[in-house]
């Protein structure tokens, strides 16, 4: 299932893992992670498609980092950066 971005796909994701919401004005910073999760967020990836991502750039196998995108997921959809109804 895509996810479906309300805010993602515009927020400004420096390669030191500052991230700007243009929207709100907040700004946060992100691990290495969390910077590689959103870069694939912002091209509408799939769960699958992240865990894959994920995989590939950090040499992990997908079962070892699933829990930790499923939680991050759930950070950006408390902030509303994801639909809350989207897995």
């Amino acid at each position: 299932m895509t996810q479906a971005p309300l805010r993602c796909k515009d927020l400004a994701i420096s390669d030191s893992g500052f991230v700007f919401d243009p929207v709100s004005g907040t700004v946060f910073t992100v691990n290495s992670t969390g910077r590689a999760i959103l870069t694939v967020l912002k091209k509408g990836a799939t769960n699958s498609e992240i865990l894959r991502a994920l995989s590939l750039e950090f040499d992990v196998r997908e079962n070892d980092v699933e829990r930790d995108i499923g939680e991050f997921l759930d950070i950006l959809r408390g902030h509303r950066f994801l639909q809350s109804d989207e897995n």
